[in-house]
């Protein structure tokens, strides 16, 4: 049997959060009812004209200034003909000839924990279509023309992809980027990013591609992973059967894990490209491209940097902080007020996080100051408190009275630590006192007991017992 490798270009489509459509003032929300935002040039009446919407521009300069890329100074538009229910002018206002951006590239981890670069072949502006809907009549399809006219950009990757993890790890970086630009929301599900995938496979050594297979209709990265894995196993298992296959559109049916052969491919001339006659050209001039440069927030790289370099974080934790742009943010906060940034990631992803998954809340929506989370890291770092302490109850009732100080509500708790030694000692006797079998035990040699007095004397004090006194106590009791 022949060994194969897989050749993977995604194509994916951002929908940029603006508040009107690309070329009118329509507005352009998601979840509104049904043909609500429309207007005559959505609707492509006769006589009605399209207009530049400057934001979508900025965005689209402010992704490709993250990948690196090169800024086209000389714009225009075209027209991407073809019929469709949901396409009501027939034809799609897009870039054919001159994209926005093009070259430059995005870092990954590939599956050694490497970084490798992928590639950008080019970003273009365009109009998204209306939404047809199979499902909500029996007899006939209906579709809502709210989304004719989104404002988007296709991002398009060179093929340097070679498995589907690299793919999962290449959308997963570019919904983290559009987040952290503002330019998108990134949610899969509501279809405001959008992945295809060009798959193909060639026997391992060879250079020349195989027949391309584009996938559509993956509603999550999980999926996207998953289609392509499906679909280099069937294209695998064809070949090595002997038989051939189509360059074809497929889809993929998430429940039985299976890509299916939706149409055959169009060429690029079945569209009839020519320049769009009702939109001026546009240039980007030096001053504004620097505007925007200068605009850029730190991104997803930087901070990533940031956190493992200069604040000396594992890698576990900058990757998983820099996930979420809000949530790094917070995260910095504290570190505004603490120099204990192992502490401050500890909380961050720790008690913080746990907290907002069992209140299903975002953490935008979380209104602990962090210079609180500050104020408890340097109560357990002066020893006054134990993490168990901080956690389990300072924390629940910090939330509950957020402009209470932590020491007030430690001490309204009465679980602030004590190093008294003749108190210690005094529970550490009446502890040991319980357990005369275990303290002959640990005398002949079991040290591994000594965790067990400790914790005892720990439970016995409720908490407020120094660790590292009530060790060195017990130790001395013991001998």
């Amino acid at each position: 049997m022949t060994t194969y490798e897989a050749i993977i270009g995604l194509e994916i489509h951002i929908q940029l959060l603006t508040k009107s459509k690309a070329y009118c003032s329509d507005l352009a929300e998601y979840g509104a009812l049904p043909n609500t935002q429309v207007s005559p040039i959505s609707l492509a009446h006769p006589g009605t004209l399209p207009k530049h919407n400057k934001e979508v521009i900025e965005k689209a300069i402010m992704m490709g200034l993250a990948l690196n890329c090169n800024i086209t100074r000389n714009n225009r538009f075209d027209r991407k003909n073809y019929f469709y229910a949901d396409l009501p002018k027939g034809y799609q206002i897009t870039q054919d000839q001159t994209p926005i951006c093009t070259g430059g590239f995005v870092s990954i981890k590939n599956k050694d924990g490497e970084e490798k670069s992928i590639r950008i072949t080019r970003i273009h502006m365009e109009e998204d279509s209306g939404k047809s809907m199979h499902d909500q009549d029996l007899n006939d399809t209906l579709v809502d023309y709210n989304r004719a006219g989104v404002p988007l950009i296709e991002l398009v990757s060179e093929p340097d992809l070679k498995s589907a993890e690299e793919a999962y790890e290449y959308v997963s970086e570019m919904r983290k980027l559009v987040r952290y630009l503002g330019i998108c929301d990134g949610n899969m599900e509501e279809g405001s990013l959008r992945c295809d995938a060009n798959v193909s496979i060639r026997p391992v050594g060879t250079t020349t591609f195989g027949t391309k297979v584009e996938i559509k209709n993956m509603n999550s990265i999980s999926n996207v992973k998953r289609a392509i894995e499906s679909e280099i196993i069937r294209q695998t298992e064809l070949l090595n059967s002997g038989q051939t296959f189509v360059s074809e559109t497929r889809g993929f049916n998430a429940l039985k894990g299976q890509t299916f052969s939706m149409r055959t491919k169009e060429a690029a001339n079945d569209y009839r490209y020519f320049p769009e006659p009702d939109l001026p050209p546009f240039i980007v001039s030096d001053a504004y491209l620097q505007q925007l440069t200068e605009s850029l927030p730190s991104l997803p790289h930087q901070l990533y940097n940031r956190l493992k370099n200069e604040l000396s974080l594992p890698e576990y934790d900058a990757k998983t902080i820099t996930e979420d742009k809000d949530l790094t943010n917070y995260f910095l906060n504290i570190t505004e007020h603490t120099s204990n940034y192992k502490s401050a990631a500890n909380w961050t992803l720790g008690t913080i996080k746990s907290y907002l998954n069992e209140q299903a809340m975002h953490i935008n929506d979380f209104h602990l100051n962090a210079s609180k989370i500050a104020e408890l890291i340097a109560l357990i770092d002066l020893d006054k408190l134990s993490n168990s302490s901080a956690s389990q109850l300072v924390f629940p009732e910090l939330v509950k009275n957020p402009n209470e100080s932590v020491l007030s509500i430690a001490e309204r708790l009465n679980v602030i630590q004590t190093n008294d030694v003749n108190l210690i000692s005094g529970i550490i006797a009446e502890v040991l006192a319980k357990y005369p079998d275990k303290v002959e035990e640990y005398k002949n040699g079991k040290k591994g007991l000594l965790g067990l007095f400790v914790g005892e004397v720990m439970k016995a004090s409720k908490g407020k017992a120094d660790p590292k006194t009530v060790n060195t106590e017990v130790i001395k009791a013991l001998s």
